[in-house]
């Protein structure tokens, strides 16, 4: 699913719990439903939700899906439950381990019937997805979590799926960004990204075959129009651990570009002047009727209304992508819809908008064990019960709502019948309801569809694919990969022009989400009407300050280098009243902060405290040869209260540098891998570095700093990870408890020895270390992690002694065990809590 301002299924259902989707009470059944139902509701039995819709069987026999001897097979698939599956993080210094683990383990160990009673694989990979990375069930999610059997494999999931080395998602959900061949030096944008599964995989790739403590020179711009899903996003995407990202909250139709002026200087050291991008995913807001399986409650909402009405939206999006699109970059268009007006019909204005600029890639020999069907060259429309096979057939007063673009050959037909100049007099039906007094054809008189000639486009449109159910028990999907030959023609040359533009940028008060409002409540009628979405030509040459309806304040170069904070405060205006009131009323909550023109978004800005930064370098022992001075940013205004300090690599600076000189037209969410953190605890205080490193830092700065680390066994490291503290004297190697007692306070770093030699004090044999971040109080050494953490990483050590007769070995004294045991809130002498979820 790609994120947007809905999800596919609306954002109310994004809202509501999912839990429970495939049950609903018998008195939903609107069809059905009593006076009694409703007043006994609550004692009321639970049963499937009702997987068919005559609308929707009509619709796509008509449109040629599938043939008409698949049918069958292909319904049955679609009222079937979504197999369960699941991709390994590649950039997981653990991916490895467990792959093998579902290899040798789960894949061997679990085993499941088919109905003919057949032994099947329980788990398989997917044999289209590279590297045996995509892996899935043969049972649901809902099969997974009650089966006894399957319960050491859903506890698995769920904690590698917490910890970020392996994601849930849709199996044909993975396919877009495969298409998109992403490499590390590649400035991708994703359009749409809520909930942030595409967008993980994207950063995957760019991290691909990335060194251990270095970054990829690429990044990736996760965008998504609502709030509550940009947040979602975020959540998702901090599983990676990533400097290299930045998270946007922007109508994908108006995302800015943040061209700087000409007048400014082209030796600017920021490297670019205008952000476009090698790789675009338009993973566009849809119908979402290919996620049938997952969400059945689709089936009693379902409308040809509901791709109609977006159409036009989806146009503007994939045209802002392409516009976005540096000349030989590679975009991949996408939908879970089925429709064909949400996804040829697209794809075709898109290329008869773009001239000869861009092409439409045939991409079939890619991927080949993947089963996709190629793309349709012709269909119909269906508005408001009237079957449509061009243009010229649409009634006069729907033109507004039915375009051209939404047939295969895209042409505006002149008038020809008189029956269409009566309806331009004025008598139109407003409900739409094809009133045969006014002139308009009776929707009872309609055309059969089987009677209509429809269309075919001339256009390469076999060159797309559609994934079907059935083909390989899946969801389904659609995707056209477009390059881009050219820069696009200035507007005035397509012969339109940009009316209509928006005044606000303000997602809550745009049009295309107003629509989708509408549609949200819109009833189950014949077919839903979404009117009125802007149909704007955008290129390269329309300025961001047409795109957004803002002017474009710009700062000087010297000011981003030297002085980003004092000028992000000239570049505030003054918050209204009634912000500075609201700000005074939350309770417990800080004042609404300003991110330049963004009113209550937390500022970015580059921590420049030098006295701050010398001490960190100084107290971990930071090279010379990691970038660091530069790199750092935070989200306070105020200097002198800065909690956390995050770290973004160049690629990032370079961005957010140009958004500064072109007055901060991106609004951003999200950005950088938090590095450090204020400790605030009374020992933290007096240390001699009050800053002390993430656990989601760690594994970038590890290979750049010389001091405050330690290397234990795996019988110490193991212990330290179950007890979270433990004093110097009680642990079993005395030469590391002396070592401990040696450094300074504050944080320090404890590294797993693998080859169990106390004298090894390097990580140059080690690519992948395993490391944790601690505390070093007056007399002991405690866990600052969370409790997640603690548990996957005791997990992996255990593997190590697995194969060793740990009895024979000296443990911890039975005093501080004892001690420890009792104490699931351990804290060390310097007064810290240890309870993991408390510190990070």
């Amino acid at each position: 699913m790609g994120g947007r301002g809905r999800s596919r299924t609306q954002r109310k259902h994004f809202r509501q719990s999912r839990e429970n989707v495939w049950k609903r009470p018998k008195s939903d059944d609107s069809t059905n439903a009593t006076p009694d139902d409703a007043n006994n509701n609550s004692n009321s039995t639970w049963e499937p939700f009702a997987t068919q819709n005559p609308a929707f069987d009509e619709y796509y026999k008509v449109q040629e899906i599938v043939s008409p001897e698949e049918w069958d097979s292909f319904i049955e698939y679609l009222r079937k439950p979504l197999p369960a599956a699941f991709r390994i993080n590649s950039s997981s210094q653990f991916y490895v381990d467990i792959r093998l683990q579902l290899e040798n383990d789960f894949m061997k160990s679990l085993q499941a019937e088919d109905a003919d009673g057949i032994e099947v694989d329980a788990i398989k990979p997917l044999p289209w997805y590279p590297e045996n990375l995509a892996w899935q069930s043969n049972f649901s999610r809902n099969q997974l979590r009650k089966n006894q059997t399957l319960e050491r494999f859903h506890e698995f999931l769920k904690l590698e799926n917490e910890i970020g080395n392996i994601t849930r998602q849709e199996a044909v959900s993975m396919v877009p960004p495969l298409f998109l061949d992403v490499r590390p030096e590649h400035f991708v944008l994703d359009m749409c990204a809520a909930p942030g599964s595409k967008t993980f995989q994207l950063l995957e790739m760019i991290y691909k075959l990335t060194e251990p403590g270095t970054l990829p020179s690429g990044m990736v711009i996760a965008n998504d129009l609502d709030v509550q899903r940009c947040n979602l996003l975020i959540h998702q995407t901090k599983r990676m651990c990533t400097a290299n990202l930045i998270v946007t909250n922007h109508e994908a139709q108006h995302f800015p570009s943040c061209h700087l002026h000409r007048n400014h200087s082209s030796d600017s050291q920021i490297g670019i002047r205008q952000l476009q991008f090698d790789r675009v995913l338009c993973d566009v807001p849809c119908s979402g009727d290919g996620t049938l399986r997952k969400a059945p409650d689709i089936w009693r909402k379902w409308n040809a209304g509901m791709g109609n009405g977006l159409h036009g939206l989806q146009v503007q999006i994939a045209m802002r992508g392409v516009a976005l699109l540096k000349v030989g970059g590679r975009m991949v268009y996408s939908t879970c819809s089925m429709n064909p007006v949400e996804n040829e019909a697209v794809v075709a204005e898109v290329l008869r908008r773009c001239g000869g600029a861009i092409e439409l890639l045939d991409v079939s020999t890619e991927l080949p064990q993947l089963a996709r069907r190629p793309g349709l060259k012709k269909w119909k429309v269906r508005d408001k019960g009237l079957w449509l096979a061009s243009y010229k057939d649409v009634p006069k007063y729907r033109r507004s709502v039915v375009t051209p673009g939404m047939f295969p050959s895209g042409k505006l037909h002149e008038e020809t019948s008189e029956h269409n100049n009566e309806t331009a007099t004025g008598q139109t039906c407003e409900n739409g309801d094809g009133d045969s007094k006014n002139g308009l054809q009776s929707m009872d008189d309609s055309v059969p569809a089987n009677h209509l000639v429809a269309e075919v486009s001339d256009l390469p449109l076999e060159r797309c694919m559609r994934i079907v159910p059935h083909d390989q028990n899946s969801g389904s999907f659609f995707i056209a990969v477009f390059r881009k030959l050219s820069p696009l023609p200035a507007p005035a040359a397509t012969g339109k022009k940009p009316t209509n533009l928006p005044e606000k940028t303000d997602p809550s008060e745009s049009q295309p989400q107003k629509q989708m409002n509408d549609m949200e409540e819109e009833s189950n009628g014949d077919d839903t009407d979404l009117s009125g979405v802007r149909d704007v030509q955008i290129s390269e040459a329309t300025p961001d300050a047409n795109i957004l309806g803002t002017e474009m304040n710009e700062a000087p170069v010297d000011t981003v280098k030297n002085k980003i904070s004092e000028e992000n405060e000239k570049e505030k205006p003054e918050p209204s009243s009634d912000v500075k009131t609201d700000a005074k009323t939350i309770a417990g909550k800080r004042k609404l902060q300003m991110q330049g023109r963004w009113r209550g978004v937390d500022p970015v800005i580059f921590y420049k405290d030098d006295a701050v930064v010398g001490r960190i370098l100084e107290f971990y022992g930071i090279k010379e040869s990691f970038p660091f001075k530069g790199h750092l940013i935070t989200r306070n205004n105020d200097m002198n209260h800065v909690k956390r300090i995050y770290y973004v690599s160049d690629s990032v600076k370079k961005v957010l540098e140009l958004n500064f000189l072109a007055g901060q037209q991106l609004k951003i969410a999200s950005v950088g891998l938090k590095m450090f953190e204020r400790q605030t605890s009374k020992e933290g205080t007096s240390a001699p570095c009050i800053f002390r490193i993430s656990s989601e830092g760690l594994p970038l700065i590890l290979p750049h700093i010389a001091k405050q680390i330690l290397y234990a066994s795996a019988v110490d490291f193991k212990h330290l990870l179950q007890y979270k503290s433990i004093k110097f004297a009680d642990f079993v190697d005395p030469e590391f408890g002396e070592k401990a007692s040696k450094l300074l306070p504050g944080c320090c770093v404890v590294v797993l020895n693998r080859e169990a030699q106390p004298s090894s004090d390097s990580l140059q044999d080690d690519a992948t270390p395993i490391a944790v971040g601690c505390w070093r109080g007056r007399t002991n050494i405690s866990v600052m992690v969370t409790a997640i953490d603690c548990q996957e990483l005791l997990g992996r050590v255990s593997m190590l002694l697995s194969a060793e007769d740990n009895t024979s070995k000296p443990s911890i004294p039975e005093a501080a065990e004892e001690r420890k045991a009792n104490d699931s809130d351990v804290k060390g002498d310097n007064g810290i809590s240890m309870a993991p979820a408390t510190l990070d």
